[in-house]
């Protein structure tokens, strides 16, 4: 619906995950509907007005907060995806011109692929940025799909044509506190990958027929095409390295592997589109808090202090998360800090439009305490897991330090 394109995130433990992404679909579905119902109650088309006008205006303003942190590390992990790519290509590129081993490859600082990095967001995903309107989008969300696709399926074929396989062991499942903390450390992961809610209610709004029930196939299908494409990837994924697979499941793979070459430009260029998406949906929420200050300061805002505005921080967007992604050696950190605050759009949020919908809609008592209750179990698992997931991002890296 969103973007399909996580299953480069393997988790090391992804036989926890996917029993544990099974039963998170329930929630997952669950805020999708929430949304889609909550938008055609107030007839709203964003998720951030949606919130502000069902929940309140203080509501409103905290989702908007965290839907721009949210975007802006979403950006963030989508550059690291890409720096990894790039190394990886940098690589075989070289061993291909010189006949030379990876080990044997000077460190040149136009080889770096950080510089690779700074010369794409500078030629390429800065012009695509800086329009009001990015209309390339309808011809590009297939990407994402086509390119989780191609990796599902040659992960599994790269499994099957191995002449031998890592011996996995399982550890016994122990009792207790460690069992417990082992089981919900690939929340974050979860979340990350099947968040897709931000964007949800722009794409119900923008629907034909915006028939609830309509609205409730469609979740399905999609999070089940999700998490079949993201189970599968995991599993063979981790039946293929082990425990020694990475994060970014295509780091696992030489460089010089062509179906996987193939994988990484298909990734690399569906980022490349879906970022610039990304960083509008973020700005105009910081763009439009901008222009009702000078609204109320100047009592006019002129299109061309409009076009200075989106300018200046298209360019301090994409600058930050650039550096930030230059310098952050793995994408489980990144995801680490998405998955907490991805809590608040799938589980909190949605459960705080049911909770106050159904304080105002006409339904039957039954009905109506049903689903409060159902509300309110939404919002203490989301506050669960956003607590969970910031101390352990929080611990982890102060371990760091």
């Amino acid at each position: 619906m969103y973007r399909l394109t996580t299953p480069l995130s393997v988790s090391p433990g992804c036989e926890r995950g996917t029993s544990f992404s099974q039963v998170s679909l329930v929630f997952l579905i669950s805020g999708l509907v929430i949304l889609g119902y909550a938008s055609s109650v107030s007839r709203q088309t964003t998720y951030q007005d949606v919130v502000s006008e069902v929940c309140g205006r203080t509501v409103g303003q905290l989702c908007e907060v965290c839907f721009c942190f949210n975007l802006f590390m979403i950006c963030v992990a989508f550059l690291v995806v890409v720096q990894d790519q790039l190394e990886k290509l940098c690589i075989s590129l070289y061993e291909t011109v010189t006949g030379s081993s990876e080990g044997e490859m000077p460190y040149h600082w136009y080889t770096d692929q950080r510089f690779a990095l700074f010369i794409m967001c500078l030629f390429i995903i800065l012009p695509l940025s800086i329009p009001k309107e990015i209309g390339i989008q309808k011809y590009t969300s297939v990407l994402g799909t086509l390119a989780a696709t191609y990796l599902c399926v040659a992960v599994i074929v790269k499994y099957y044509l191995m002449d031998s396989h890592p011996a996995i062991i399982t550890p016994e499942h122990s009792q207790g506190l460690s069992s417990w903390a082992s089981m919900f450390s690939v929340v974050p992961t979860i979340c990350f990958g099947f968040q897709c809610h931000e964007a949800c209610i722009a794409i119900y709004s923008s629907m034909e027929n915006q028939k609830l029930s309509h609205w409730v196939i469609i979740s399905v299908l999609s999070m089940f095409f999700c998490l079949l494409i993201y189970t599968l990837t995991g599993v063979y994924g981790f039946m293929t390295f082990g425990r020694a697979v990475a994060s970014d499941i295509l780091m696992s793979y030489p460089g010089d592997d062509v179906v996987m070459i193939i994988s990484r430009l298909l990734f690399g260029i569906s980022i490349i589109t879906i970022y610039p998406i990304i960083l509008l949906l973020g700005r105009s929420v910081i763009l439009n808090l901008v222009l009702r200050i000078q609204r109320r300061r100047r009592g006019v805002v002129t299109s061309s202090f409009e076009s200075r505005c989106r300018v200046v921080l298209t360019v301090i967007w994409i600058t930050i998360t650039l550096l930030i992604a230059m310098y952050v050696p793995d994408m489980g950190e990144v995801i680490s800090v998405i998955g907490g605050i991805s809590a608040f759009f799938i589980f909190i949020f949605p459960g705080l439009c049911l909770v106050f919908t159904m304080q105002t809609e006409s339904v039957t008592p039954r009905v109506r305490v049903v689903l409060t209750i159902w509300g309110v179990i939404t919002i203490v698992v989301g506050t669960f897991i956003f607590g969970q997931s910031t101390t352990i991002a929080v611990m982890e890296l102060f371990q760091k330090f």
